[in-house]
């Protein structure tokens, strides 16, 4: 893996600085999998189908992403 910076807002930053490590590792792997669909130039709404998959596959449910984002 290599590290790049992306400038997100104050709250977003500040939330995922607060968070434990497994939910920054969490938030890593759904990042970089959403990145490497937007860089395959397919539309949103395939991208947003694949991820659902993935995330499904990997355990990740619903209420799971809701905590992530609400409580960073």
């Amino acid at each position: 893996m290599e590290t790049i910076a992306i400038q997100v807002d104050a709250e977003v930053a500040k939330a995922y600085r607060e968070a434990e490590p497994q939910k920054q590792q969490k938030i890593q792997t759904i990042v970089n999998d959403w990145l490497r669909l937007i860089i395959q130039e397919k539309s949103l709404d395939e991208i947003i189908k694949e991820m659902q998959d993935q995330a499904k596959a990997s355990g990740l449910t619903q209420e799971i992403l809701d905590e992530i984002l609400q409580n960073g």
